[in-house]
């Protein structure tokens, strides 16, 4: 009996090799138990009922938010900086497949998945911000092309959709399917096409929600050019997030790349810096000129205009200095915390403009109940292990072998 039940842990199973890493299952139950996943669970155990309670009982009775303020936290971080965040996907696949950049092909991939998880946790936060999410369908079958709202609804549909059918590629290598990788792998052309177009549309029009309301944003942050604003700083964020992506990856699964052809990961930081730099220079002269036109020089001296300052000037300014000296100077380090420094600044700049700075006039502030940020926190953490399953298992920081030689 014994002998039978080791020969049938030899025969080959996808369910072991593909899901459990290789291991039986109660060896892959005993590797779960680790500090870091003992605090995820910890997360999810409370944010997750939070979820659900805020679909049985209302916003009113999970959230702090009110008719004066019916934005807060699930837009502003969940779905404004989580689809900024995201535009690695974009940025990286058009300077790969339509700039011919090819030293940047290993680092595609986790860029694509990147971006597809973070659109998929921003539409879950965005189904938990609306008062009746199963509205959310009325988008597809109503005809509102003269609103901005309809215009992103339509855009990040289908640049999620994109997004899938680019993940197609390493996932199609995972289960060996070679006939449909091959389709997919040449239409991989069209859908960067397609998301770079989709990307534009979307990333600018969640400033162009804003152009609704200039008596309610502070005028600091308002311009009839925030749609520019927003789509730059996008880019921005998109090579940020790379940098800093690779980093980690490059760390944290170390074991996946052995025996893989090397990647100059210093050397692609670097460009990604070279390129970091010049975009928030940019970046940081357009929200100044943005204070120039609207005649918001005066409001500098406020609080709010302290607040600008650290936005632009600490996580803007500072940054981008940063990133050309460390390109210039060959500084890993040095581009690594500019891209650091960015990804907070864009976090910064989309909950000023969607939560502070929003309403600034009225008296009574929002602040975030508990099961707000429970919530946003377990959304974070679902996307952070869906990506780390994703890479222990599927060729993303790599192409497999066997198919790249087949092809």
């Amino acid at each position: 009996m014994d002998s039978a039940r080791t020969a049938a842990l030899e025969q080959p199973s996808f369910f072991r090799e593909k899901i459990l890493l290789g291991m039986s299952l109660p060896d892959y139950l005993r590797s779960l138990l680790t500090p870091w996943n003992a605090v995820a669970a910890v997360i999810l155990a409370i944010g997750v009922p939070c979820l659900i309670y805020r679909f049985a009982a209302g916003l009113g009775a999970s959230t702090n938010l009110s008719q004066a303020y019916p934005w807060g936290l699930w837009i502003g971080f969940d779905m404004m900086t989580g689809v900024v965040l995201a535009a690695g996907g974009f940025t990286i696949g058009a300077s790969v497949q339509l700039l011919g950049l090819k030293e940047f092909h290993a680092i595609e991939r986790p860029a694509i998945l990147t971006a597809f998880v973070g659109y998929v946790m921003a539409v879950v936060g965005l189904l938990a911000d609306l008062g009746r999410p199963w509205n959310i369908v009325m988008a597809v079958v109503n005809a509102g092309s003269a609103s901005a709202l309809f215009e992103i609804a339509w855009c990040v549909m289908c640049y999620t959709t994109v997004l899938l059918l680019e993940f197609t590629v390493p996932f199609f290598e995972w289960l060996g399917w070679r006939r449909i990788h091959t389709v997919m792998k040449k239409a991989l052309l069209a859908l960067t096409v397609l998301s770079v177009m989709f990307s534009t549309m979307h990333q600018s029009a969640l400033g162009s929600l804003f152009l609704l309301a200039p008596t309610k944003l502070h005028p600091l942050w308002y311009s009839p050019f925030i749609f520019i604003f927003f789509f730059i700083s996008a880019i921005l964020a998109g090579i940020s997030m790379v940098i800093v992506e690779c980093a980690i990856s490059h760390k944290v699964f170390a074991r996946r790349l052995e025996g893989q052809p090397h990647v100059d990961a210093d050397r692609l930081t670097i460009g990604l810096g070279k390129a970091g730099a010049i975009v928030a220079f940019a970046y940081f002269f357009l929200k100044m000129q943005g204070v120039v036109d609207g005649h918001a020089w005066g409001y500098l001296l406020t609080g709010y205009g302290a607040l600008f300052l650290v936005e632009t000037v600490g996580f803007v300014l500072v940054p981008s200095l940063l990133y050309a000296y460390g390109a210039r100077h060959e500084k890993v380090r040095l581009v690594k915390l500019a891209a650091a420094m960015t990804i907070a600044g864009i976090v910064f700049n989309r909950l000023n403009v969607s939560v502070f700075a929003f309403n600034w006039q009225n008296p009574a502030r929002y602040w975030p109940s508990w099961m707000e940020v429970s919530v946003s926190l377990a959304l974070v953490t679902v996307g952070v292990l869906a990506f780390r399953w994703i890479v222990n298992r599927m060729p993303i920081l790599f192409e497999d072998p066997a198919f790249s030689n087949h092809e």
